[in-house]
């Protein structure tokens, strides 16, 4: 059973991309194969899970040290507050970003009030991941169901005071020909990413724009896409309009929207190619 005093407690290793999150904690470490019973480290933001189905991105943690390996998949289950099974047992296949960053399983459960729940992983130590579903009343952020509203993004033409208008090196990505207005104007589904390449403390903001930027590459026009970095120098110090438009605390994120601005999937904290090209797949099936 847990509480909301648990949930304070459980999953100390929070997600987040750069100095605008208050919970980052970098990832890093090596090991073989984690043996079993393993703590895991929430690899997502708590604050904007509504309900419905929730993604629990996580990884594996044995003696402080997040594993840079573990099983090709892990099963898992959701539990509430008074130890019941929220929704049946589901698996998770093991998520490779690139050698530098520990790799994820990304739980999908469909949770359908809010509460206090636990995600349990088969192996793990008891205690699992806890996490809070809000109702979408009491979240601010833009959030699963939620309408993202027109702001001018940078572009390559006009930077809007964003110096670099994109961190990617050794070039800025190729998803600044568009502000996000412009986006939303356009009448197709759309992906708006936020996220800083630069000043990332967890290594997943960088590979996270370039799997973006090769779905794009892939699915050409069929798909609307907007990156916005957080930053508006050089240095990491000012957070760009494009943030505080938003009322982010965390990045990188990705919003798959529905042609009128309706957000209908969102990736937090980290994904790699082979998740992006899904969701965005998923979002070219619904709605082209």
């Amino acid at each position: 059973m847990i509480n909301r005093r648990a949930f304070l407690k459980v999953g100390g290793l929070a997600v987040g991309g750069s100095a605008v999150a208050s919970t980052v904690a970098a990832l890093g470490g090596c090991s073989a194969d984690a043996p079993a019973p393993f703590a895991l480290a929430r690899r997502f933001p708590n604050e904007v899970l509504v309900p419905g189905v929730v993604r629990l991105p996580v990884s594996l943690v044995r003696n402080g040290t997040v594993q840079t390996s573990g099983p090709a998949s892990l099963r898992g289950r959701v539990l509430a507050a008074d130890g019941s099974e929220v929704a049946p047992t589901t698996t998770a296949e093991r998520r490779d970003i690139d050698p530098q960053v520990p790799p994820y399983w990304a739980f999908r459960v469909d949770v359908p009030t809010a509460g206090v729940y636990a995600l349990r992983v088969d192996g793990d130590d008891g205690d699992g991941a806890a996490f809070e579903v809000f109702d979408t009343g009491q979240v601010a952020m833009p959030h699963i169901g939620s309408t993202l509203q027109p702001f001018d993004t940078p572009t390559v033409d006009n930077h809007r005071g964003v110096e670099p208008y994109c961190s990617l090196t050794p070039q800025p990505c190729p998803l600044h020909s568009l502000t996000l207005t412009q986006a939303l104007a356009a009448g197709q589904p759309l992906v708006y990413m936020v996220g800083t390449p630069a000043h990332c403390q967890t290594g997943t903001c960088a590979p996270g724009l370039e799997y973006l930027a090769a779905t794009h590459t892939r699915v050409g026009d069929a798909v609307t896409m907007v990156h916005a970095d957080v930053f508006a120098d050089n240095a990491g110090t000012i957070v760009s309009p494009a943030v505080v438009a938003l009322g982010l605390s965390y990045e990188p994120v990705v919003y798959l929207c529905a042609p009128d601005g309706r957000v209908v999937e969102q990736l937090d904290g980290v994904w790699d190619q082979t998740e992006i090209d899904e969701a965005v797949d998923r979002l070219i099936s619904k709605f082209s």
